[in-house]
């Protein structure tokens, strides 16, 4: 049985804008690519690395990295890693006007 909440207890204001929160992910990119002409799997693949942390996220302003692109590039535009392990991070947007606080 779950122990009982008492009806006093309020929890602290927790909201996805005041928290930063960085998770570690691993990506299958060998079941997205699946099907994909040789010259276009690794675009591909980085379009869907894309779409998972714009998911996972809940942001469109995403970036990847640097690190991240070679690695997917490292065996050639065809021969890629069949998994990604990846973090990802939220952080503030510091532009006051963005419709995106995230």
């Amino acid at each position: 049985m779950a122990p009982e909440k008492r009806g006093g207890e309020k929890e602290k204001d927790r909201s996805a804008i005041n928290e930063v929160v960085t998770r570690e992910y691993t990506i299958n990119i060998h079941k997205r690519i699946r099907g994909v002409g040789f010259k276009e799997r690794a675009p591909r693949a980085l379009k869907e690395i894309w779409k998972f942390a714009v998911k996972e996220r809940g942001t469109p302003g995403v970036h990847i990295d640097i690190r991240l692109n070679r690695s997917v590039w490292a065996k050639g535009i065809r021969n890629l890693p069949y998994r990604v392990w990846v973090w990802l991070s939220r952080k503030r947007n510091e532009d006051e006007e963005s419709p995106n606080k995230l």
